[in-house]
């Protein structure tokens, strides 16, 4: 691995925007046999994964710090996920609950179209959260989730957005 830097950058356009659409979690190890590399950062997922979409507006972001230390010889990348979802409701409740006990593979959708792949080879590990009514009526009444993924690698960008899987999502207000 060459540890140069091989290319420049020009200032871009401002048409980009912030935020996450959607947010797709599926069981750790049930997209490892699935992904497959091209070699230029980006990775196609095989529909052989399962993947639950969860739709989210406002208040959800994803971070990467990158970590590297010139004593030790190491870099990796440290994801963190925030995660709101509106409306307390049993159901979700119960996937929450999963999700916390598990370590999923991510899939994040921004604003711009973007697919990025989290926890691609670690998972990710609910590390925070809360289930929270609200004090005053402006107040969220819903649940918080941060996730977090210790990787190698940054997320990487996807070639294509998974579908999803969940045959009937939860609608918490029918």
């Amino acid at each position: 691995m060459a540890c140069s830097v091989t290319n420049g950058r020009k200032i871009p356009c401002k048409s980009a925007v912030g935020g996450i659409k959607n947010i797709f979690f599926s069981p750790y190890n049930d997209l490892t046999a699935a992904l497959v590399p091209d070699g230029t950062g980006l990775i196609t997922l095989d529909a052989a994964a399962d993947f639950y979409k969860y739709e989210v507006k406002g208040n959800s972001s994803l971070e990467t710090a990158i970590t590297s230390s010139r004593e030790n010889g190491t870099t990796f990348f440290e994801t963190t996920l925030s995660a709101t979802f509106t409306f307390l409701d049993i159901a979700t409740q119960e996937q929450i609950k999963l999700l916390s006990r598990g370590r999923p593979q991510i899939v994040i959708e921004d604003y711009n179209g973007n697919g990025f792949l989290v926890g691609k080879d670690n998972g990710a590990e609910v590390n925070g959260g809360t289930i929270v009514t609200g004090a005053a009526m402006g107040d969220l009444s819903g649940f918080t989730l941060t996730l977090l993924a210790q990787e190698n690698e940054p997320p990487f960008f996807l070639v294509a957005l998974p579908t999803d899987d969940s045959g009937t999502p939860i609608n918490p207000t029918p």
